[in-house]
């Protein structure tokens, strides 16, 4: 059985509203809000592997949390751009932030849960736990 996902934009625009949330496919669009990073969910004979595509984002910008068999991957980034010129000063800032919770099935270990960051790529891995993992076919000898 595969994670449960359950997502939660926290800065909803107008034109998402309205379009959908397939309008703007990355990360940040123009307006500095978020869309919700794509997640690939793989399950194996030992584990459960949670990969999130999040490119701009770097190790520090994550937060892992899992509580009563729910995982959530969260983050938050404040951008500063500032110019100043002779005449005039330019500021801009937005901020961008998702969240996502998967809820985990009986099968995971949760006390071994890991995660690593690589070109862009958040990976969690979620072993099973060793009674929920497939047994080899052996045979019976008729006595």
């Amino acid at each position: 059985m595969l994670p449960i996902m359950k997502t939660r934009n926290v800065l909803p625009t107008l034109v998402d509203e309205f379009f959908g949330k397939d309008v703007f496919p990355t990360l940040w669009d123009l307006t500095g809000s978020t869309t919700v990073p794509a997640v690939n969910i793989l399950e194996t004979k030992d584990e459960f592997k949670i990969e999130v595509a999040a490119p701009g984002l770097e190790k520090a910008d994550f937060k892992i949390d899992l509580h009563n068999q729910v995982l959530t991957i969260s983050s938050e980034k404040e951008l500063k751009n500032e110019q100043t010129e002779e005449r005039y000063m330019r500021r801009e800032f937005s901020y961008t932030s998702f969240k996502r919770s998967f809820t985990l099935p009986q099968s995971a270990n949760s006390d071994k849960v890991q995660a690593n960051h690589k070109d862009g790529i958040l990976t969690v891995v979620i072993p099973k736990r060793e009674e929920a993992k497939e047994k080899p076919a052996r045979r019976i000898d008729i006595e």
